[in-house]
């Protein structure tokens, strides 16, 4: 299997910190978004999205880092995706609420408007209104995160960590682009600590810390 990403890259990073985390080696290739590789006939010939990232097993070609996480999880017997179809519905559930009204409301309009050129290009009326949104449904968003889906738990899901904690966290964290502040939030803030405390977080989230530094500092 080969998998096809850039650290910097948020879908990315929520399937090098599971395989890195759960100790999965297979071989992968950096397509960098910077250089506009994404974008290439070659590339779009795997995903004709042009997103990243692609896992690639064999003849089988397989996009959507929630997808992708569940097939490694699967082909390694990894207990973060258990069998028993309870446990598994709950993180599914899990996945997808991260993935939706999460994801637009906290990544889209607070986030991503300082890293998309399409979004940052807005006037700044539209950017207002996307703003003013954005902080409106995060709030309830991050209200549900912290007092019902984590509460007094250790991760998302339960007491053991499964992949709706990988994908939340890269979500979670998106947010450091603009130094969101989630002390309003304490569960959530003891839960994405326990995550950066795991050995395999730093090597996960290098390129993407570095990509931060770089743009503090100018």
């Amino acid at each position: 299997m080969k998998l096809y990403y850039d650290p910097i890259s948020t879908t990315s990073r929520a399937v090098t910190f599971f395989l890195a985390d759960q100790k999965i080696k297979i071989d992968d290739e950096v397509v960098s978004l910077f250089a506009e590789a994404h974008k290439t006939a070659e590339f779009k010939a795997l995903n004709p999205n042009g997103q990243l990232p692609v896992l690639v097993d064999g003849d089988f070609v397989l996009t959507e880092s929630s997808a992708i996480l569940k097939y490694l999880a699967d082909q390694a017997g990894s207990p973060a995706y258990p069998h028993e179809a309870q446990a598994r519905a709950r993180i599914n559930e899990a996945m997808d609420w991260f993935n939706t009204g999460f994801h637009m409301s906290y990544c889209v309009f607070l986030a991503y408007r300082y890293l998309l050129p399409e979004l940052a290009s807005l006037n700044a009326v539209t950017l207002n209104e996307i703003e003013t949104l954005g902080q409106a449904k995060t709030q309830k968003y991050m209200d549900v995160l912290d007092s019902h889906i984590i509460g007094d738990r250790a991760f998302v899901c339960g007491d053991e960590i499964s992949l709706a904690d990988y994908l939340g966290a890269t979500h979670v964290t998106l947010g450091e682009v603009r130094n969101f502040d989630l002390s309003s939030w304490p569960n959530v803030a003891r839960w994405i600590a326990s995550l950066k405390a795991r050995p395999a977080w730093n090597a996960a989230y290098a390129g993407f810390n570095g990509m931060l530094s770089a743009a503090r500092a100018a």
